[in-house]
């Protein structure tokens, strides 16, 4: 009889939240559980593996996010803090986001593993609260690889609105990184480039900071992937879009999963997390029905061709830059 196989490892940094989301399709009155390290857990075990997350919560969610983690699979470490982190979210038809405040979570104290051994490690801050002393602390003790979404090093609050820099400690910790994962605004900011006008110049730019692999999220026009030698253009999922809160989430997650089944394949692993994506955006909050046969089918949809960003260019396969 076969043993079963394992189940991948993969630790989330980054304060869970509570949002309130409003789309041109959507009005949430209730505040949703979400945040970048949640949203890439949800994707991790829903796509059948095991989901670590660090951060930190106050007590005005406590009891409520422990029974949510625990619902959903995902093992949680929490650290205390005055109040939980949250945002008023408002989308635009295009997909663009205002963010309001509406709690800011304390950082997460540098964080010893101990004796676990983990596959993959993502660093989703949503405001600040990762710090390079806490990601250096950890790479003394994980020898897995490291996955940075830059959101929260790249946010600071004005007159209770979030507003976006290039900080230091992003640079700091773009260059521990062995994978940074920016958005097209992110991906602005840290580069100066427009991505949606130059996506080949901005994930370069972005890959200079020093990680191994860089990618830049497109939203509807898909991504691109640059690890120094290959650029690979994925596109996206065509779907109808719902809530696109958390896509860019679930696409780290998604693309954790096969980069540790296939980590030679940069267009199988775009492709799949793309397809994780597009069943985030369909849907609202942690209920998102993922599963791994319904991201392997549409990742052979979208591996079947052309693969292009839905730019107006024409097709652009893997090919080697000078």
């Amino acid at each position: 009889m076969n043993k079963p196989v394992p189940k991948k490892k993969i630790l989330t940094l980054g304060n869970p939240v509570y949002d309130r989301i409003n789309t041109p399709v959507l009005v949430r009155e209730d505040r949703v559980l979400s945040g970048c390290s949640t949203n890439a857990s949800l994707a991790v075990t829903k796509l059948g593996e095991a989901a670590v997350l660090v951060g930190t919560v106050g007590p005005d969610f406590e009891a409520r996010l422990s029974s949510d983690l625990a619902h959903w699979g995902i093992e949680g470490h929490l650290f205390s803090s005055a109040q939980t982190g949250g945002f008023q979210l408002l989308y635009d038809a295009r997909g663009d986001r205002e963010l309001d405040v509406l709690g800011i979570a304390d950082p997460i104290p540098v964080y010893r593993n101990g004796a676990e051994k983990y596959d993959f490690v993502l660093l989703g801050p949503i405001l600040g609260e990762i710090s390079p002393a806490l990601v250096r602390s950890l790479k003394t003790e994980v020898a897995a690889p490291f996955i940075l979404d830059p959101q929260g090093l790249l946010r600071r609050i004005e007159d209770g609105r979030v507003a976006h820099f290039c900080s230091d400690e992003f640079v700091e910790i773009a260059g521990l990184s062995t994978i940074v994962k920016a958005n097209e605004l992110e991906a602005r900011v840290v580069t100066g480039i427009e991505p949606r006008t130059d996506p080949e110049g901005a994930v370069r730019a972005l890959h200079e900071y020093g990680c191994e692999i860089a990618i830049v999220t497109l939203a509807e026009a898909g991504s691109i992937i640059f690890d120094g030698e290959r650029l690979v253009t994925i596109p996206a999922f065509r779907t109808e879009a719902v809530d696109p809160t958390g896509a860019g989430d679930t696409y780290a997650g998604g693309f954790m999963v096969r980069y540790l089944e296939t980590p030679d394949d940069l267009l199988a692993c775009g492709c799949f997390a793309s397809s994780v994506a597009s069943v985030m955006v369909e849907n609202s909050g942690p209920e998102f029905p993922l599963t791994r046969a319904e991201a392997d089918r549409r990742t052979e949809v979208l591996m079947a061709g052309p693969h292009e960003l839905g730019l107006g260019s024409g097709p652009r396969e893997i090919r080697k830059l000078s």
